[in-house]
Parts: structure tokens; sequence; C-alpha cells
């Protein structure tokens, strides 16, 4: 699908305008932040949630502009009604400079990446890298080692590629979260040394509200033989079961992870986006 207009500095564009200076050296050297927002039959997902992620992560680097929440979703609604296409992803770009009022914010829509159907039944596999983020809680454009780890992932026929600190625990994928599943607990890497992916949000909400137990817990790539389940979660892919972490094979997904997918389509399907 192709679209036709993008949304720059809360003004509605033709697509054809969206472009970004060579010399814009903030964007050169990645200075800016960004978030991909789901919408499903026209409905925006979580949009509270991203906005907070957006700004906070702006706010975590030292990133200033003018643009408030409620200026930024106001774009965001205004661009998606301008949409005809009812599903697809969102952008939404916060580039700095060197004075606040030059800030620009960017908001695109995008064809998503969705996993085959074929891998929520049999799991995907994932490469290792040793890679630590900078600013774990901030969405940055500075994804260079994601980008090159990913790539490689996706060259030998991976999904993503997991995340490995120095202590050798997994943390997360290039763009996903990663878990691990005993009975009716999920294991989650330590917060504050992972991204808090609004989708991860979302589906460990779902899971407390239907009596999962959810602990955060060091994961090692060894350990993973283990668990009853590995999985991994994203803004396109959802809940997706993991088969192959490096060279460690993983159980096949276990009838309660298999509820918890369920339950989280459930709540997609009757909800408004809102969490």
């Amino acid at each position: 699908m192709s679209f036709q207009y993008f949304s720059k500095n809360c003004e509605i564009l033709p697509i054809e305008e969206a472009v970004i200076s060579l010399d814009r050296i903030e964007y050169t050297y990645g200075f800016g932040v960004y978030e991909a927002v789901r919408v499903s039959n026209g409905v925006v997902y979580f949009l509270d949630h991203h906005m907070e992620r957006l700004l906070g992560s702006a706010t975590s680097i030292g990133l200033e502009h003018p643009f408030s929440e409620e200026m930024v979703k106001k774009a965001i609604l205004e661009l998606v009604e301008k949409t005809e296409e009812q599903t697809y992803n969102l952008k939404v770009l916060l580039i700095g400079a060197s004075k606040k009022e030059d800030a620009l914010l960017a908001i695109l829509c995008l064809n998503p990446f969705f996993p085959d159907k074929k891998m929520y039944r049999d799991g995907v596999e994932l490469t290792t890298t040793n890679y630590e983020r900078l600013y774990p809680h901030a969405k940055t454009l500075n994804m260079l080692q994601s980008y090159l780890s990913y790539r490689d992932a996706r060259a030998k026929g991976c999904y993503d590629s997991a995340l490995i600190n120095r202590r050798g625990c997994i943390t997360e994928g290039t763009r996903t979260n990663f878990f691990t599943i005993n009975g009716g607990t999920i294991y989650t890497p330590c917060e504050e040394e992972i991204l808090l992916g609004v989708t991860r949000k979302a589906v460990l909400h779902v899971a407390r509200q239907n009596e999962f137990e959810v602990e955060e817990k060091d994961i090692r790539p060894e350990d993973l033989k283990n668990y009853d389940g590995v999985f991994l979660t994203s803004t396109s892919s959802k809940i997706v079961p993991i088969r192959k972490v490096g060279e460690i094979e993983c159980p096949p997904a276990p009838e309660e992870l298999k509820r918890l997918m369920k339950l989280f389509e459930e709540f997609l399907e009757k909800g408004n986006g809102v969490l």
C-alpha cells in the first residue's frame, strides 16, 4: 500500500515533501527519538503510552522541543483521519536542533512487517549479539548496532537478534522485548536494562488481569531449555513464540503461552486502543 500524506510540525502535507536536508547534523548524528504506533481498522492503539514514552525519551537525551503531548496526539489523529488505509504503522520522529524551536516532528504512515502465520504456530529463531544500549529507556535514532545485528539475523533467516549484556544475560531484541514462561509465571529481564515496550506493557497488563504472575529475573541463554517456553513481543508481531536462540533450542510453546496469546488477541479485538 502507498500513502499520500504525512505530518510535519503538526501540518498535513503531501508525502513528496517528506524530506530531510543532508546538512541537518542532528539527524545524521542520530540526535532524535521515535515511536512505532499500531493502527488497526482505523483505531490507534495505546496512543497515550506511546506519547509518554516519546517525550520521555526526548527528556532522557536532553532533546528540547516545542511540542506538547496534546499537540503530537492531535497531529497523529489528523493524519489518521486523512489516511484512507485502515491498517498500518505510524512512525513518529522527533529530531533535535541547535534551537528548541527548530526541532522537527514528522509522522509517517508505513507498511507494517507482519510475521507469517506459521511463526505463531512454530516459533521463530533469534541470533545473539553482545551489546548494551547506552540509554535503555530511550527509543533513539542511534540504532547502528541494532541495525547491523538485525540485518545479520535476517540474512541468516532469523526473526531478530537477542542482545546479551556484559553479565551474559539476555536483555531484549533489537526491536522486540524478550520473555520466558514457566507454568503461570512470566519472567522478564530487569526493567532497568531494557526498553519498556508499549506492547510489552499491554501484554503484561493482560497477563496480570488473567492471574499470571510476572517476575523480573536474569535470563541466560544456557538456561532457556529449563523454561516451559520463550517468547517475544513488539508492535507488529504482538506475541510470537521463540524456538531457538543462537545454538540453544527452546521448548515448543506451552499451553499457558498459547492461552496468553489468545487472551491478548481478544483484548486487541474487543478494545478501543486504550490500555
